[in-house]
């Protein structure tokens, strides 16, 4: 393994609260220190003038649909679009075919990342068998299997008794709770965001109500049970204030934003592009600015993608009918700078802080930090380069993307994982 001097970049390491022109070392894989006058002979350079070094960016929250899926996204096919985004650690949703729902079906992903992966990966396991939201999935022996978390993300348990007894268990084996907040009793055909764009196009809306119940019934048996709660992909302005007074009553709920929802309101379906289609639905402005504010204020604890491809020939279809989802993971830097740094003027090493340390730290993941015998995972990019995205030329199998053709700012110029460069800014290095 190469001996890495990473010279003259912009260091933002939120952990280490570094942000400072200088040098990254890394050595047998594994941030170093400092190199000797040898080891800086021998070292590969790489000249970084003009770029940012951070961590390597972290996410919790990705649909690689391995097993069962895989005309969608493979193991291999989703985390090399995990390093073309400058991502090294990714955790992947439990809604494979079929259900990551036993130990067994865990280690066949954990097989497939072992053989396939080119940055780090962690499985999810199901909160219910087969996600099926009738009976509790064997907790115990998915923690043993190695799961980080578990969630029934594509669904969402209904029943709050059957919740609560997730909530025991998950805190009896130190597992947070991932929850895709949705009443489906509120959501019956419901295929985009309930307001003045939906009776325009004569669609049927999804109510914000939908999602708010649920992180009310989550912020209620995290209080109850003392378990760690995490809200997915939060689109409710009246969620953000749900859970913004739960904080601050010491409540264990988390939670995270998109950047799709935070760069997008319901606005751009007004041409039926089912690349606009996804769950939960995008919302209004109000909510845009309430989400940004929650991630402003703290309520919001990190940027996460929901990465959900899908073919062209299911999105090729009626709204109606038309599956929910998009990519996320190779535009999520961009879209993010450009809302977050550029319109909400926050500081770049807090934006970086929601995408590294903090995702790495609300799942306890070795990741997220510059530190000395830190893994040597590594994000370069720069942040004002202007590109055009074509999704079709991505490094996903499927291009369903609202951002195919946009110009976006910031690019990933580089991604180290262990030590080693995956991704040089055009191709995977395999």
């Amino acid at each position: 393994m190469p001996t890495l001097w990473i010279k003259n970049a912009r260091v933002i390491d939120p952990a280490a609260k570094r942000d400072a022109v200088g040098d990254v070392f890394v050595k047998n894989g594994r941030i170093a220190a400092s190199l000797s006058a040898t080891e800086k002979k021998r070292a590969k350079v790489i000249d970084a003038t003009g770029l940012v070094a951070c961590p390597g960016l972290v996410d919790v929250h990705v649909h690689f649909r391995e097993p069962g899926q895989t005309h969608k996204e493979t193991i291999a096919t989703g985390t090399r679009a995990a390093a073309a985004g400058g991502f090294t650690t990714v955790v992947c949703m439990p809604n494979t075919t079929p259900p990551a729902s036993n130990s067994g079906t865990i280690q066949f992903i954990n097989d497939a990342i072992k053989r396939d992966a080119v940055v780090h990966v962690y499985p999810t396991g199901c909160i219910t068998v087969d996600m099926k939201g009738e009976a509790l999935a064997p907790i115990g022996s998915l923690a043993r299997a190695g799961v980080v978390a578990i969630t029934d993300d594509g669904d969402c348990v209904q029943s709050n008794e059957l919740m609560r007894r997730a909530c025991e268990y998950a805190k009896m084996f130190n597992l947070p709770l991932m929850d895709h907040c949705q009443d489906h009793s509120m959501t019956v055909g419901a295929v985009m965001n309930e307001g003045e764009v939906s009776t325009r196009l004569g669609l049927r809306g999804w109510p914000n109500a939908a999602e708010d119940i649920i992180v009310s019934r989550n912020v209620i048996l995290s209080t109850y049970t003392g378990a760690h709660i995490h809200m997915q992909h939060i689109s409710s302005q009246n969620a953000v204030e749900i859970l913004r007074r739960a904080k601050a009553r010491g409540i264990r709920v988390t939670a995270e934003a998109t950047p799709h929802h935070i760069a997008l309101t319901d606005a751009a379906l007004g041409t039926y592009n089912t690349h606009f289609k996804m769950n939960p639905p995008l919302r209004t402005e109000e909510d845009r600015q309430a989400i940004i504010a929650g991630i402003k204020d703290g309520t919001i604890d990190i940027i996460a993608t929901d990465h959900a491809p899908h073919t062209n020939y299911e999105k090729d279809k009626e709204f109606d009918f038309a599956p929910n989802g998009i990519l996320g993971l190779e535009t999520a830097l961009p879209v993010t700078l450009g809302v977050l740094v550029r319109e909400a003027k926050m500081k770049l090493p807090r934006v970086i802080d929601l995408m590294t340390r903090q995702p790495a730290a609300l799942l306890g993941l070795p990741a997220g930090t510059l530190a000395p015998d830190a893994v040597a995972d590594v994000c370069l990019f720069d942040p004002d380069e202007k590109w055009t995205y074509d999704a079709g030329a991505g490094f996903s199998k499927s291009s369903n993307s609202p951002w195919n053709g946009a110009t976006l700012r910031g690019r990933v110029k580089a991604t180290i994982v262990s030590g080693k460069l995956v991704y040089d800014g055009k191709r995977i290095l395999e």
